[in-house]
Formats: C-alpha cells, sequence, structure tokens
C-alpha cells in the first residue's frame, strides 16, 4: 500500500508538497533511498500541488502548471512518477501520492502540479489496489505505468536497438511546440471508396533497406516514406494502408528468454499506448516530439500527392500478453478488471480471442470511449483519412465475450460525427471463431477486408475445380455478401494478398509454409494458403516454372483491378517481392520484410510495369468502379455452363455507356483455349490491351493492340483483356 507517512507529498496546511526522489524501478531498499534523499537538502525542493480537475482525461496544460487525470475504478493508492527535463527514463523521479479524499472524483484521480515545465517532463503512475486474482484484479506497485491518455511516450530512440532492449517507456507531453502548419492551400484527398486503390505498407520496412538509397538517418522513417512518394505515384495508387503506427515495443520478445527471444517485432501489432505515434518511426533518433511532427509531415506530403492515409489499429489487445508472462506497461496494472476481458468462471484468467494472450473489453464504457477518443485524435491532430481495425470481430463481443448483434463501439464509429466521416474498415474476424465476412454489422458503413474474395481467387486462378460461379461472384463486387440494405459493392476490400500470409510471389512459389526461422518449429502461420508453386518449391532457375510464376502473378493482379469494389495490393508485390516461404513474418527486421528497391531496376521491373499500367488502366475506366452492384445491362457473361464442375474458363463483358466496352476472359486450364469473341459495339474495334503470357511490354499494351479476329487463342493460365474503341 502507499499510504506510508514518508511517501506522503501533499501539506494539507500550505498546499505545499516536498518532493523526495526515489528510484522508481529498483523497488528494493526503497526506504533507504527515501531516508538518503531527506538527508539531502538539495533534493527537498518546494512543489506546489492542488487537487487538481477530473477531466481532460491525460496530461493537460491549465494555468501555470500542469493537470493529472487518470482512470482506475478499483484502485485504492494513486502515485504521480514525474521525471523533469534532462534526466534519463531509468533515473530517479519525483512521487506525488494522490489522497483519495481530495484528488479522486467518482473514478478518476487528478492532481495539478504547479510551475512544471511545459515540455520535456516524463510521467508515469504506481496504482495499488486489491490483490484478488479470482475477481480480475493485477495491482502491482512496483511498476510505473504509462498513462492511457498520453498523447506521447518516450523509450529507446532507435528502432531495434539492442544495447537498450530492457527501455522503460514513459508518457510526455509538448505544450511549447507551434501548432504544426498544414498550409494555406492544404485539403484532404477525400477520395470517394469506389475510387481508392490501397497499397499495404510498413512505414519501417519500406526505406530501411540499404537499397532505398536514402539518407541512413531516415532509413525506415516517417520522412523516408516522403522521399519515395514518387514511386507510390507511378505505382498509380491513391491510398495507404499504414501497418501499426501506434507505440510499440519492437524489442518484446528479447526481454526474457524464449524460442522467440531473437526476433524483432517489425509488424508492431502489440500497441503500448492508442494515442502516441511510434516514437522510434522518428528521423535520427529523434524521440517522440519529432516522431509526431514528421508524422504529420508525411500525412501532409502524401495528401498533397492525392493520396489517402488509413491507419491499420489494433483495439483487440495490446502488448501486455497473458498472465503467464505478462509484460505490464499500462492498462493491466491500471484496472485489468475494466480494461481486458476476464473469464470470472475460470478463476479470473484472461480470455484470449486475439491469439496474444488479452482481449481489450471493447464494450465498456470507460474502454469504449477510450477508443473512439483515440481514433479522434487521429482524425482531428493528425488529419488521417481512415482506419482499418485488426481483428476487428473483438469488437463485437460484450464484457464477457460472447458476441453481440449491435456492439456499442461498432455503431458509435459509425455515427460519430468526426469518425462517420472517414474510410472505416474491419477486418472480420478474430482468434475465437467470430467469422463475419459479409455479416459484420456495419450502419451501412462499415467496409470489410472480403476474406472470402481472397480465397475464392486464389482456388480459381491456381485451377481448383468448381470455382467459374464463385469467381464470377467475387469479380462481380461480391453481391452475394453485401447486397442488402444499402450496402455498396465498395463494402468489399478485395485482396489476394495481406501482410499476414504469403506474398504474391511466395503464393505462386511454395504449396507449404516455411517458418522455421519463427522459433516456434514451424508451428505458426496458416497452413491453409490455397497457394500453388508452379510445379517447384522455392526458388529455381527452371525457364518454365519462371514463367509461369509470372503469368499467375499478372492473373492475380489483372483479377484484382477488374473486380467491383475497393482492390488492395501488398508493399513489395509490384516487383515480387520473396519472404523464401514465411508466411508469418511479424518478427524479422531483415530483407524479409525489407523493400528491396535494387530489385525494381532489374528484372523485375517488367512486373513494375505491368502492375503500374493495370492500376491506371482501372483508374480511367469506370466500368471497374461502380457505384452499386452490376445490373444485367452492366455486365453480359459469355457463358451456358455455370454448373461445369470441370470447367475453369470464364469470359465476360462489362459495357460501357458510351460504347468503350471491357471484354476479359480467364483461362485457370492447363491448355490452350479457343474463345469466341463477341462483335463490339458498333463503330468500335476490340483492341488486346492485355495479354499476361506474352512477354513484357506486349503484354500490356495502354493503347491496345488492333486486328483482334472473331476467335483468341488464350494460353494455358492466362488472361486476356480487350478495348473497344473507334
Amino acid at each position: 500500500m502507499l499510504q506510508s507517512s514518508k511517501r506522503s507529498l501533499i501539506n494539507e496546511v500550505s498546499g505545499r508538497a516536498k518532493y523526495k526522489v526515489t528510484n522508481v524501478y529498483e523497488r528494493h531498499a526503497q526506504e533507504t533511498v527515501i531516508e538518503e534523499a531527506a538527508e539531502r537538502s538539495e533534493l527537498n525542493v518546494p512543489m506546489k500541488v492542488s487537487p487538481g480537475q477530473a477531466f481532460p482525461l491525460g496530461a493537460s496544460e491549465m494555468e501555470n502548471g500542469i493537470n493529472f487525470a487518470i482512470f482506475s475504478q478499483h484502485a485504492t493508492a494513486v502515485m504521480l512518477c514525474l521525471s523533469l527535463p534532462g534526466r534519463r527514463l531509468d533515473s530517479a523521479a519525483v512521487e506525488l501520492t494522490l489522497d483519495p479524499q481530495m484528488n479522486r472524483t467518482g473514478d478518476i484521480w487528478h492532481i495539478f502540479v504547479e510551475d512544471l515545465p511545459r515540455h520535456g517532463v516524463l510521467y508515469g503512475y504506481r496504482i495499488d489496489g486489491p490483490r484478488e486474482w479470482k475477481q480480475g484484479h493485477r495491482f502491482d506497485s512496483s511498476v510505473v505505468l504509462i498513462d492511457p491518455y498520453a498523447k506521447l511516450v518516450e523509450g529507446r530512440r532507435f528502432f531495434g536497438d539492442s544495447k537498450d532492449k530492457m527501455s522503460k517507456f514513459l508518457g510526455t507531453y509538448d505544450f511549447t511546440s507551434l501548432p504544426f502548419d498544414w498550409g494555406e492551400n492544404y485539403k484532404f484527398p477525400s477520395i470517394p471508396e469506389k475510387d481508392l486503390v490501397i497499397y499495404e505498407m510498413n512505414v519501417r520496412s519500406f526505406t530501411a533497406d540499404e537499397s532505398s538509397g536514402l539518407d541512413p538517418d531516415i532509413r525506415g522513417s516517417y520522412l523516408g516514406v516522403i522521399e519515395k512518394i514518387p514511386h507510390l505515384l507511378e505505382l498509380g495508387i491513391n491510398a495507404v494502408e499504414l501497418l501499426p503506427v501506434f507505440e510499440f515495443d519492437e524489442l518484446e520478445f528479447q526481454r526474457r528468454p524464449n524460442p522467440r527471444d531473437h526476433m524483432i517485432n517489425t509488424w508492431g501489432y502489440s500497441t503500448i499506448n492508442f494515442f502516441a505515434p511510434m516514437s522510434r518511426y522518428a528521423s535520427s533518433g529523434g524521440g517522440s516530439i519529432a516522431a509526431s511532427r514528421e508524422f504529420k509531415e508525411m500525412v501532409k506530403a502524401l495528401h498533397a500527392a492525392g493520396i489517402e492515409v488509413i491507419l491499420d489499429v489494433v483495439y483487440n489487445h495490446t502488448n501486455e500478453a497473458d498472465d503467464k508472462n505478462p509484460y505490464t506497461t499500462s492498462f493491466r496494472g491500471i484496472d485489468n478488471k475494466v480494461y481486458y476481458m476476464v473469464d470470472f468462471n475460470n478463476n479470473g484468467q484472461l480470455l484470449n480471442f486475439s491469439g496474444c494472450g488479452n482481449t481489450l473489453n471493447c464494450n465498456h464504457p470507460v474502454v469504449m470511449e477510450l477508443i473512439l477518443g483515440s481514433l479522434r485524435h487521429w482524425v482531428t491532430e493528425y488529419h488521417v483519412d481512415g482506419f482499418r481495425f485488426d481483428l476487428a470481430s473483438v469488437l463485437c463481443r460484450g464484457m464477457d465475450g460472447s458476441p453481440l448483434n449491435a456492439p456499442p463501439i461498432i455503431k458509435a464509429i459509425a455515427k460519430d460525427a468526426t469518425l462517420s466521416r472517414c474510410k472505416i474498415i474491419a477486418e472480420p474476424w478474430d482468434c475465437g471463431g467470430l467469422y463475419l465476412v459479409g455479416k459484420f454489422p456495419n450502419w451501412d458503413k462499415w467496409a470489410e477486408w472480403n476474406g472470402k474474395y481472397r480465397d475464392d481467387i486464389r482456388r480459381f486462378i491456381k485451377g481448383d475445380q468448381g470455382m467459374k460461379g464463385s469467381f464470377a461472384t467475387c469479380v462481380a463486387g461480391s453481391s452475394d455478401l453485401y447486397k442488402v440494405n444499402k450496402r455498396k459493392p465498395y463494402h468489399s476490400v478485395n485482396f489476394v494478398i495481406a501482410h499476414d500470409g504469403f506474398t504474391l510471389n511466395d503464393l505462386v512459389s511454395y504449396n507449404i509454409k516455411h517458418n522455421e526461422a519463427n522459433g516456434e518449429g514451424g508451428k505458426d502461420g496458416s497452413n491453409d494458403n490455397l497457394s500453388w508453386n508452379c510445379g517447384f518449391e522455392g526458388e529455381t532457375t527452371d525457364a518454365n516454372v519462371k514463367a509461369l510464376r509470372s503469368r499467375q502473378m499478372k492473373n492475380f493482379h489483372m483479377a484484382l483491378m477488374i473486380s467491383q469494389g475497393i482492390p488492395m495490393m501488398l508493399m513489395g508485390d509490384e516487383y515480387g517481392h520473396t519472404r523464401y516461404g514465411n508466411n508469418n513474418s511479424y518478427g524479422h527486421d531483415t530483407a524479409i520484410n525489407h523493400f528491396q528497391w535494387r530489385l525494381l531496376g532489374s528484372g523485375r521491373s517488367n512486373q513494375f510495369r505491368f502492375f503500374s499500367e493495370m492500376i491506371k488502366f482501372r483508374q480511367k475506366h469506370s466500368v471497374f468502379r461502380k457505384e452499386n452492384f452490376l445490373s444485367e445491362n452492366d455486365v453480359t457473361w459469355h457463358e451456358d455452363n455455370w454448373d461445369n464442375y470441370e470447367s475453369k474458363f470464364l469470359a465476360f463483358t462489362l459495357h460501357d455507356n458510351l460504347g468503350g466496352d471491357i471484354y476479359m476472359a480467364f483461362n485457370a486450364h492447363d491448355y490452350f483455349l479457343r474463345a469466341i469473341i463477341p462483335s463490339p459495339p458498333q463503330k468500335r474495334r476490340w483492341f488486346r490491351v492485355v495479354d499476361t503470357n506474352l512477354e513484357s511490354p506486349d503484354d500490356f499494351v495502354p493503347e491496345g493492340v488492333p486486328g483482334i479476329e472473331r476467335t483468341y487463342n488464350i494460353a494455358p493460365y492466362s488472361s486476356i483483356l480487350l478495348e473497344a474503341k473507334p
């Protein structure tokens, strides 16, 4: 308990508190440190404090000082720990004990500290309370905890710095910097959902490799992304979906001996704080304030280029792991029973629907307000355009983990005055089996990662039987899933590849995963990849196998870009990035994940050209970007044998009101097929734009090649696209 008179720093008579310096991270010999500190007069410096106010939560600037407020319903004692400017994270700190009679309003603990510096102060809390594990409590007053509402978090300065792997993390604030200058002519891109082409990418991995050609000080940083905007523009995408950029500890696996202690968390799905940008994505080890500013510079530059910024956000769990090996940094020690789902029928153990040891209690009113406040902060402060919610089905569970038909947090996001203007995308499943593809509670606002699209497209293109009808449904906008109420084709985010799983190159190069480098004996990662190695497992010099793989990658990309809905591709697929069969590469800060810029200038440049041209072709032709689901007037299916289980061929024409029809055919057989080409619209001729069987540059000819006859001999595992032109 924290009621010792030696720690009581509030003088109730004068309102002045003398603070004593203690090492808040080494609780052994604490009393000795206190006594020694008391004997050193220079440390007994007066500090004026008062009760402060309960709102806003977090650290806020008030006249003549800083107010601190934190929620904890079940705490019995709270101590504010301050580390003044110039001190290290692990150095001695000022401790101010909050009196529950004076410094508590309801469940909010608060204190005002006068004349505290307006920046450079590191702060956290030590909190005590009931120790009944079975009741869901995990209080531990020896740990200094991060304020959930801290807007900035300081930790180690350099990404993956193993010399500082045990770094502490504390909240901080900055009330001295001028407001960020977004510019007089600044505006949001405001791209309609139907026109989006999303590029899923990792900030660090995008430029961390030496081949990026960037100065070492900005490799793997927000500023590094700015330098590579020309690549994004040349590729043709208009939205980036950034893997997690909230503060996380990339060296969390190395804090104790374990099979994964060689790994560095590169993906970042292990949030420490929901308000603070990842500080080690700042250039030159600049820290949290620089990270905040440079993140805004990145967003501003992307917006100036017409590219929207969507954040991959993780509100389903945190970094604090499980009860066996907890990594307590914040929520667990503040009020575990509130912030996490607890199984009171199983001795108060944490429920685990995230696969990461804990599950955030998203529909608890306090947690719900934290999530909403965090999301609004990223929109108003950082100008992001939208969010993709990792394992979003967790947000559809009640406080006991049971599924909810109308989850309050999901509805609140859809109806919020600020957030409803954003792109809102769910990953509609979790690790507890709540699979909600096509059934995610949506209020006609939420879009979904369409996992069924991914699986059906993979199966058809690789030549599985019985998939023709499903393939047609997918490219037509998945009306079987989304044509309900006021939902639109763009509520389906279509993808073949995402960060987890095989890259596109590996999808056509490996039949099985090769995850030995992850330290889990190959047990991690999905075993059901719906992949085909084209006849040889892994890298090969066989020209025929390589040609087939190239063809298949183009087939996948063409199918993605001609589908109704929002297409999403993965960083690196534009040149054929390989992870050498690793389908769960979250812990590798190496070439396994890093973008290999040198490959853009090698033989892979032909693949980049095809991918870029295909994206731009989609953007130029509205027939691929319908606002509503296709009607009979929009499409003609050149098919009269849908029930033929053995058929792996599909051809169809999308009709344009002005006569610019587009004919497409996909042959997933292992033999040539002679397709009968329909007559073009009046006063038009067919021009061949795409034939994935041809070598570059003939595989994609933007202006089209004339001379198309009544039939076209389509090669095995290839696809064609014809455009009707005058």
